[in-house]
């Protein structure tokens, strides 16, 4: 007989067809034609039968065959959490989408603040946990080897190679089809759809081994229910306590276990898919246990006593003569172990690499350091393969150190309340506000200690706890003995270790928590947990920045990188109007360029990056302490931060504005140079020509040198006009002038200036008074404040272009302060000249002749050693000046 032989043939055929599969989904779903059936809820709900691993496949049977219908606690646990969707799962899966985590640490990180310490202890709590686990199926694969090898006497047979080749094998397909994309938070859609035909396979082996021994053996149903009822398995003895223990520790690791976290939030395409998997995943789960019972009492019916209960799907088979049968049945346990085992390394080497080894990584080298692009994508993919091989080394490991001797189901047990150590800070953090860091962390510790102390650790062999422990306790102290925790002995070991660890781990979730301040992060994570139905948009925190979109751009391309990267930058710039060559740093692109990497590196270490080069947003706890009432916080914080983003928003407009007012400045001086060494040239040329006309030509009339010495005068005070404004304003700058501060009436001032700036024109302007509003005394230097008006007015005469020009003086009181305003009836002057005309070198109209752009800069330096103010009104009809004085006492008498 050479039934190994083929059946090593059949298996190498079976995985050759599963890499085809993956390979085909993955090619389809990366040209963008994938099938409607790889994102359909019946794929979705066979990738959660990842839950029915060997132990359920095989296992059960053996637990049925041990302790009766106990076994059913295996399938009742997740049914009842599947019939509950829509008050825990829906909101798990919600959180998932929005927060885009890639792990169980990852979800747990982003609610408490975002803390990598808290995704580190999860991590190796995960690892640990489902290391014991992986040795079970692979101790599940050994087994079935062996039962075909002492079916053709084979005496060379050697188990730890078998266990050796499959773990390597195992850890080939998964890194293999499992860190093919960086971007974890993406579905993996070849490993799903090669999980979704795999669960198939082990639904019809077992059904088909199922039929056979109904009909097959037994002879029908009423035969068959006669041999259970003659069975010890008919006794019906339930233990009403370890049913309860098992139950919730089944319910506790359908949401906790790494691998069905991934199947049912990382890899969920659409969350209504969950409606369909609430009642279909049952129907699987009642069709996978449909015939545990009847094989466990023909088994132990049939087969020799001391046979392996655990293998009675496949050692019935062989025993009948059904060497096809058994084939098929080992198909299906090697497609529950082998499924779970690659979901499950990949789950852990993601946790892993975002948790664990990209913060050292990128603390030794820095977010600024020298990079190329992709350089961080290469090593969180090989971070994650390097883990893979790993992980299955140490499921070896665990299996050579234990012996691989004990039941299938005490093994996952063991896993089982290792995992469940998470479910206290999950569910807090889904419905509690209050959950802090601090607790979580703190429950943690505790469950994870007394787990291992009292189930881990008492299950390995080779000493790793002494006799001496197990016996008499820690310290020699009875009450601390493993199975015995503070003397109590009653209790079954399962429900001593599930009771001690998980009850001390919420209780001290609960205290901590409760004597403890959450962080500004966690209270805003918290809010977006707790709420996610009503906040669904994503995670919230960052309030702007000073950080250049060239650094992110940097950044992202080590992560993602360069072409992902910069489509993903392009996307935001057009999000954002298509304004520049990238986006602006805003908060909400932030928030979204931290969403994209988290898929790829973790919440944790997305945050820590960016916070890197943003310099982190967040308000003081003492603010918060402030506010007493929870409600209370989380508004005055909400506002706090629209206060912050609309204050930097603020900060960085008038940053490009006085960027533009920079700009025109330089160009306004440019102007200035040239039209003062114009202003120059012009009457020095003019004296200097007409002086050579009258020092040379002898013959010249008296009345052409009256005319030409005229001309020479009148350019000479033109040239001391120009150098006596650039004098004037000089020392107003300095602040060296003397200001000769004397008492009168605003109305003789406005009078002299009227008459002083309508003097040189030949067509003065109307201007309109009110003399009885001017009656005001003031102290002032009088002849600095008469040259600011007459400048005014001179400037409403040269530049008003209304057909019949009219000036209105108007005065007001606000008050201590006095208001004159000039309002002129022409167009006014053009907006993108309004911030600049109170600048040096200014002219609102170039081309127009007229001084050097200095009057209205000498205006405003006079007016503010005055303690008094001028400015442009902008919504006034024409041109339109304020001036405003402080320190009037009174109306003139």
């Amino acid at each position: 007989m050479a039934s190994l032989n083929v059946l090593v043939l059949v298996c190498f055929t079976y995985v050759a067809l599963l890499f085809l599969v993956a390979f085909l989904a993955d090619r389809m779903a990366s040209r963008g034609r994938s099938a409607a059936w790889m994102r359909s809820p019946l794929t979705y709900t066979l990738s959660l039968s990842i839950y029915c691993t060997a132990w359920t496949f095989y296992g059960a049977v053996g637990y049925a065959a041990r302790s009766g219908l106990e076994f059913i606690t295996i399938y009742l646990g997740p049914t009842l959490v599947m019939l509950g969707w829509w008050w825990g799962l829906r909101k798990l899966v919600r959180v998932g989408r929005s927060q885009r985590v890639t792990s169980i640490a990852d979800l747990l990180s982003a609610r408490y603040g975002k803390s990598n310490t808290l995704a580190i202890g999860v991590t190796i709590l995960a690892v640990i946990g489902v290391t014991p686990y992986i040795s079970l199926q692979l101790q599940s694969i050994t087994l079935s080897f062996s039962i075909f090898a002492e079916a053709d006497h084979l005496r060379g047979y050697n188990e730890t190679k078998t266990v050796f080749w499959v773990s390597a094998g195992l850890a080939v397909f998964a890194i293999l089809f499992g860190t093919r994309n960086l971007n974890a938070n993406e579905r993996h859609h070849g490993v799903v759809t090669a999980i979704a035909l795999e669960a198939v396979v082990k639904l019809v082996a077992l059904l088909a081994v199922g039929i056979f021994v109904v009909w097959g053996i037994a002879g029908g149903l009423p035969e068959t229910f006669a041999r259970i009822d003659a069975s010890r398995i008919g006794q019906w003895q339930v233990d009403g306590g370890r049913w309860a223990t098992i139950t919730f520790l089944a319910a506790a690791a359908f949401v906790c276990l790494p691998r069905m976290f991934q199947v049912m939030v990382v890899e969920n395409e659409d969350e209504r898919h969950l409606r369909i998997a609430a009642w279909a995943f049952p129907t699987y789960l009642l069709l996978m246990s449909m015939f545990v019972v009847p094989i466990a009492a023909i088994g132990l019916e049939l087969l020799p006593t001391g046979a392996n209960p655990d293998l009675f799907v496949l050692t019935l088979p062989l025993h009948q003569g059904q060497q096809n049968l058994a084939m098929l049945s080992f198909l299906g346990g090697f497609s529950s172990a082998t499924s779970m085992v690659i979901v499950a390394a990949m789950a852990l080497s993601t946790m892993v690499s975002n948790h664990i080894v990209m913060p050292i990584w990128l603390r030794l080298q820095g977010a600024a350091g020298a990079s190329v692009s992709g350089d961080v994508r290469d090593v969180v993919l090989f971070t994650r393969r390097v883990t893979i091989a790993v992980i299955m080394a140490l499921g070896y490991f665990y299996y050579t150190l234990s012996g691989g001797g004990a039941a299938l189901a005490a093994i996952g047990l063991i896993s089982f309340a290792g995992v469940a150590q998470m479910l206290p800070a999950l569910v807090g953090g889904l419905f509690w506000r209050g959950a802090t860091r601090s607790g979580a962390l703190a429950g943690l510790t505790v469950g994870f200690g007394i787990w291992a102390y009292t189930m881990l650790l008492p299950t390995l062999g080779g000493g790793v706890l002494p006799d001496a422990v197990l016996a008499e306790g820690l310290f020699g102290l009875s009450w601390l003995r493993p199975h015995a925790l503070f003397g109590i002995e009653a209790l079954d070991p399962t429900v001593h270790a599930v009771l001690w660890s998980i009850g001390l781990n919420a209780v001290v979730f609960c205290i901590v928590s409760l004597a403890s301040f959450p962080s500004p992060m966690e209270r805003l994570q918290g809010a977006q947990f707790v709420n996610v139905f009503d906040h669904s948009s994503g995670p919230r925190g960052w309030t702007g920045s000073v950080a250049q979109s060239e650094d992110l751009m940097v950044m992202s391309q080590r992560i993602l990188g360069a072409t992902e990267a910069q489509a993903f930058f392009q996307r935001e710039l057009a999000r954002q109007g298509g304004r520049g060559s990238l986006p602006e740093p805003t908060p909400v692109f932030l928030e979204r360029l931290e969403r994209e990497l988290s898929a790829s590196i973790g919440a944790a270490a997305a945050h820590a990056m960016i916070g890197q080069i943003v310099g982190g947003s967040s308000v003081s706890v003492e603010d918060l302490l402030a506010v007493a009432d929870e409600t209370a916080q989380m508004l005055e914080y909400s506002n706090r931060l629209e206060m912050q983003s609309a204050e930097l928003s603020r900060t960085a407009r008038k940053l490009r504005e006085t960027n533009e007012k920079l700009t025109q400045i330089s160009r306004q001086k440019d102007a200035f140079l040239s039209q003062v060494s114009h202003e120059l040239r012009t009457p020095m040329t003019s004296i200097r020509a007409f002086s050579e006309i009258l020092r040379d030509d002898d013959t010249l009339a008296q009345e052409g040198k009256a005319r030409y010495a005229t001309i020479i005068h009148d350019e000479a005070l033109r040239l001391t006009r120009l150098l006596n404004d650039l004098l004037d304003l000089s020392v107003l700058e300095s602040g060296q002038v003397s200001l000769n501060m004397t008492r009168g009436t605003l109305k003789e001032v406005l009078d002299h200036a009227v008459s002083t700036a309508v003097a040189g024109f030949d067509t003065p302007m109307r201007v309109l008074r009110d003399p009885a509003s001017e009656d005001i005394k003031i102290s002032s230097d009088l002849d600095r404040l008469a040259q600011v008006f007459i400048n005014l007015i001179a400037n409403a005469q040269k530049y008003c272009d209304a057909e019949h020009p009219e000036l209105s003086i108007h005065v007001s009181r606000e008050g201590s302060q006095v208001l004159i305003d000039f309002i002129d009836n022409g167009s006014g002057i053009p907006p993108e000249f309004q911030q600049m005309i109170f600048e040096k070198f200014s002219r609102v109209s170039p081309e127009r002749a007229g001084g050097a752009g200095l009057g209205l800069a000498i205006c405003r330096e006079i007016v503010q050693r005055l303690d008094g103010d001028i400015s442009y009104l902008a919504g006034a009809s024409g041109g339109a000046f304020r001036v405003t004085l402080s320190g009037i006492r009174e109306k003139a008498a």
